[in-house]
């Protein structure tokens, strides 16, 4: 896997959250409690391809599963904009990505119709703050699936 640097401008809670995950190879920081959140979530790290720099860059996301796929949501907590690490792979669908201590390489692809909706009831069923950010924003989040290679 390409050496990836996190995310620029990252709170520092979700900073700590990634250098611990890398530091301990997933046993620290792969279950993580959100601020304000009641229980832990499954956390997995992203690396996207920069569409403006072409370097690599980290994200700690939360993720459910669909069969061997990995799912994960762009909601940026609402905010009327797509996050980067979407617009990225949007623009570049080759993504690797570290869950615990296995890395993977794959394809992420945005879920629509039906799966969209089958995968956004996984999701908030993991972390029901989704359903929040949903009200907050008038774009459909997307709902993204990691295919590993």
């Amino acid at each position: 896997m390409t050496k990836a640097k996190p995310a620029t401008g990252l709170p520092d809670w979700m900073q700590d959250h990634v250098n611990r995950y890398l530091a301990t190879n997933g046993a620290d920081g792969h279950m993580m409690t959100t601020p304000g959140g009641t229980r832990p979530v499954p956390t997995l790290l992203l690396t996207t391809t920069g569409r403006k720099s072409g370097e690599k860059f980290l994200f700690p996301l939360i993720y459910g599963r669909e069969g061997r796929n990995y799912i994960v949501v762009a909601s940026k907590g609402g905010a009327p904009e797509d996050p980067g690490w979407y617009k990225n792979l949007v623009q570049d669908p080759h993504v690797s990505f570290q869950v615990i201590d296995k890395t993977f390489t794959g394809t992420a692809r945005t879920a629509t119709g039906g799966e969209r909706s089958h995968l956004w009831t996984l999701m908030a069923g993991i972390f029901p703050t989704y359903d929040d950010y949903r009200k907050k924003t008038d774009r459909e989040i997307p709902v993204v699936a990691l295919e590993p290679a």
